[in-house]
């Protein structure tokens, strides 16, 4: 759930909020090339996930360590990039380069920003359990500084970087307003409509979206 919706959305749209975002993520990633598809989830999984999807458990920790889990549980030395579900709005091209082989040449990582200072993907070229918990383990989650420290991280490891285009990522209801007009097609912003939030409050008699 997005804790900071609430207010104005109530915990219950929150979740539904983020169930579809989680939605739109994953019809995007299943439309993209790969030769295994990971998802790493607290709790059960819905009708709402693809076929074809290994899904494996969070394990405990801070974000930062289960970040670099979720790394470790992909095959070593095998291209991966991990994306998170805040950014509904994502659209294959915006995975073009790392998931293209000709652009893979001479990139060892791929960082993809947050407006916020944070980030919505980072990929690596041959990633291993050691340098995701190198690059990952120690950054500071959920910070405006987070995407830079993690920049840094990659500078001192050698990496040769790629940035991908920024994203909003939702945090607050400004936010979830912006991306819903990016993508008015999308699950994400069908279910903020019906929340009805204007001008910060929820519309009177607007409830739950299941």
């Amino acid at each position: 759930m997005k804790t900071r919706l609430t207010p104005p959305c109530t915990p219950e749209q929150a979740a539904s909020l983020a169930e579809a975002a989680l939605r739109d993520t994953l019809r995007t990633l299943d439309a993209v090339p790969a030769g295994r598809r990971l998802l790493v989830l607290d709790g059960e999984p819905g009708p709402w996930l693809p076929g074809g999807w290994q899904v494996l458990p969070q394990v405990s920790g801070g974000l930062d360590v289960r970040l670099a889990a979720a790394f470790a549980a992909a095959p070593a030395h095998t291209p991966a990039i991990l994306v998170g579900m805040d950014t509904p709005q994502l659209s294959a091209r915006d995975l073009a380069a790392p998931l293209s082989p000709a652009a893979r040449a001479g990139a060892d990582a791929w960082f993809g920003p947050a407006s916020d200072g944070g980030f919505w993907a980072l990929g690596l070229a041959r990633p291993t359990p050691e340098l995701a918990r190198e690059l990952l383990v120690g950054v500071p989650m959920s910070t405006a500084g987070t995407g830079a420290a993690l920049l840094e991280r990659m500078a001192r490891a050698g990496l040769r970087v790629r940035r991908l285009p920024e994203l909003t990522d939702v945090d607050t209801a400004a936010d979830a307003a912006e991306v819903a007009e990016l993508a008015p097609d999308s699950a994400f912003a069908t279910r903020w409509r019906a929340v009805g939030i204007t001008g910060g409050a929820v519309r009177s008699g607007t409830g739950a979206v299941g």
